[in-house]
């Protein structure tokens, strides 16, 4: 049985980088799974669906496992983004606007790198990812609107995805 206070620090990093390579290989798994027996369309819908519910609980479970205040404003959700699964094995870049927006954009992707390495076109992913930053960010901060910038079946120039988080009601800041 793993004791994990018998490894080192450095044990317990690729521990998590194991997992979080783990998830999201399960994840994709079980889209093709879905898209061998009910096609692509299906499929999306059914991935969104599923990102729908696992955006709430993973937020949640960041929220309260780093005392992220509630209502914190996009200045949490920079914090929360920073602990998802995600930030393990994909590098993630964000940036403030000059009106006060977070700008998160994924810099490297490994689903989306491994498509291209194989020579298939991105996966048409921004139906699902406009789903799982909006509820992530919502939960986070019910606030919070979401815009998509870029995502693939999208031009995504440089990188993968890019987002824009804003609390709402707030006038951007010239």
């Amino acid at each position: 049985m793993l004791n994990t206070a018998d490894l080192s620090r450095e044990q317990l990093t690729r521990l998590l980088e194991v997992f979080a390579k783990n998830w999201l290989a399960h994840d994709g798994c079980w889209f093709l799974a879905a898209e061998e027996k009910l096609g692509m369309d299906a499929a999306i819908e059914l991935d969104a669906k599923a990102w729908e519910r696992f955006a709430v609980v993973e937020a949640r479970r960041i929220v309260e496992a780093f005392d992220i205040p509630p209502n914190g404003g996009v200045q949490a959700l920079e914090r929360a983004l920073g602990f998802r699964m995600y930030a393990l094995i994909n590098r993630q870049e964000t940036q403030w606007t000059g009106d006060g927006a977070l700008e998160f954009r994924m810099a490297e992707c490994r689903v989306q790198q491994a498509r291209r390495r194989k020579g298939l076109p991105d996966f048409p992913c921004k139906p699902v990812g406009t789903v799982e930053f909006s509820r992530f960010a919502e939960t986070v901060d019910p606030r919070i609107r979401t815009e998509c910038l870029a995502c693939p079946p999208d031009p995504v120039g440089d990188g993968y995805c890019a987002w824009r988080f804003r609390v709402s009601g707030e006038e951007p800041r010239r």
